[in-house]
């Protein structure tokens, strides 16, 4: 996945080297520094300390990490592939993804004789990559007729407010809540794109702002507190974001601040929309605020920032070193704030009557 020199996914399977690469996103922007995942212990930090993250990357990553447990252990069989699987499933709590594609890989391979599943683990983690990029792909094209009604309706640029980071880094290629703006961007719409910083990990600023610089695409950094301020000023057209784990009732998990963003989008009458592949829904959950599991992260990510200074990247403590710190991962929106989920299959409402006519097939599933 290397076109002159610079990746353009954020995992691959390198055959020269038999090794699985990934960006680590924790250099990003000022550094893009390639890691290999060369033992199940790699793919699961790489996963906690989110050298890789967003939903679908982290599903992506989990199935290649189960190759990975095959692939160092030879010819694997039941009880330690469960061990591994188990391990791997672990690693973070919130995003639905990862146990999905970990879920998946052990029911292919239990049914794939010891010999054959180190092939069978790679040739699937390759297929769940595809598969998610594609997805992204076709959420692109459904949203994109969102930004060009905008734009039809008004002069000057289509501006979207978006949250975190849920772009191509976060998701294989294209992005969820990148996807309709990469298209329509593409298609020569006037759009410019204000993206939250995303503290404490700043993965807007860092992440989302550095492809879209990439793309060429108009963009401005602001505080995350700011979103309100812009909407109260008509300054934003359309909120986007991503999702970790969506309900099957259309309550939605995503980086912590965007359930404020929502309660602004509501009371200034801007449309707000969540994209997502059907793999990112949890069928098995009705109640997002009292079943989906929020992580609570290092409070240190919280006390320091990060940044570049000196031809490298430091760490700097803000707070009173006294002062303890509290550090949420996420938070749930709730359906009743949503307006609509762009998804692979189409755009549907935030409920549950309207999830389950786009994916009858999917909504009478487990977890």
């Amino acid at each position: 996945m290397m076109k002159e020199g610079v990746p353009s996914r954020p995992i691959w399977f390198d055959p020269a080297s038999g090794k699985v690469r990934v960006i680590d996103q924790r250099q990003l922007p000022h550094q893009l520094v390639v890691m290999d995942l060369t033992s199940v212990a790699a793919v699961i930090e790489a996963i906690v300390e989110m050298a890789v993250r967003g939903a679908p990357l982290i599903g992506v990553t989990a199935a290649y990490g189960v190759y990975v447990a095959c692939q160092t252990a030879g010819d694997i069989d039941d009880v330690r592939l469960g061990a591994e699987c188990a391990r791997i499933r672990a690693a973070r709590p919130t995003a639905v993804n990862l146990a999905w594609a970990v879920d998946r890989a052990l029911e292919t391979l239990l049914g794939t004789p010891p010999a054959g599943r180190q092939a069978a683990a790679l040739a699937l983690a390759d297929k769940i990559a595809a598969e998610e990029a594609d997805n992204c792909r076709r959420i692109g094209r459904h949203g994109f007729p969102l930004i060009e009604t905008i734009a039809a309706k008004k002069s000057g640029p289509v501006n979207v407010l978006t949250h975190c980071n849920a772009g191509w880094l976060a998701c294989v290629e294209y992005g969820t809540a990148t996807a309709p703006i990469y298209a329509a961007f593409e298609a020569g719409i006037d759009i410019h794109v204000w993206v939250d910083e995303t503290r404490p990990l700043n993965q807007g600023a860092r992440l989302t702002a550095w492809e879209l610089a990439q793309r060429g695409v108009p963009h401005t950094v602001i505080t995350d507190n700011a979103g309100g301020h812009l909407m109260q000023h008509g300054m934003v057209d359309l909120v986007i974001v991503g999702t970790d784990r969506t309900t099957a009732t259309g309550d939605v998990a995503n980086k912590i601040g965007t359930y404020l963003k929502a309660l602004a989008a509501r009371d200034n009458g801007v449309p707000f929309y969540v994209a997502l592949p059907s793999s990112t829904f949890d069928w098995s959950l009705s109640d997002g605020i009292a079943q989906i599991p929020i992580e609570a992260r290092d409070p240190e990510e919280v006390r320091y920032v990060q940044g570049w200074a000196d031809g490298r990247i430091v760490r700097v403590l803000v707070p009173p070193a006294r002062s303890p710190a509290g550090n949420y991962a996420f938070d749930v929106t709730p359906a009743r704030l949503v307006t609509g989920f762009i998804t692979e299959r189409g755009i549907c409402g935030a409920s549950a009557g309207e999830i389950r006519k786009l994916f009858p097939d999917m909504s009478g599933r487990g977890g």
